[in-house]
């Protein structure tokens, strides 16, 4: 079971970006879908989750800007970022609670994302 996140690159301050994250293998269930991202120096923080019901969590500092989604028939996350800032520079992780087996902690390579001045 794998992640593959896909959507980073560079854009100015107050654009916007799609990451996507889809999950393969063989994959019963995907519970709780996520983002998280680490800036240069800091520690990785989680920005966005959603669970397998639609629940959605977003850190403070991105609520009102990002917006999570999942398609669970794609087994695929979105974060879609709108009115970017620098400060949301960093490069993003997904990760997926999949049931397959056992219950696996699955991340996805990150994906940068560059905001400029």
């Amino acid at each position: 079971v794998q992640l593959q996140a896909s959507g980073g690159g560079l854009v100015q301050a107050g654009g916007s970006l799609r990451l996507s994250c889809a999950a393969s293998g063989i994959i019963l269930s995907i519970n709780v879908m996520g983002w998280y991202r680490q800036a240069p120096g800091k520690q990785r923080e989680l920005v966005a989750s959603i669970t397998s019901g639609g629940s959605t969590n977003y850190a403070d500092s991105v609520m009102g800007r990002f917006t999570i989604s999942r398609d669970n028939a794609k087994n695929t996350v979105y974060l879609q970022m709108n009115s970017l800032k620098p400060e949301d520079t960093a490069v993003y992780y997904c990760k997926s609670t999949i049931r397959t087996i056992t219950y696996l902690e699955v991340w996805g390579q990150g994906t940068l994302v560059t905001v400029s001045s």
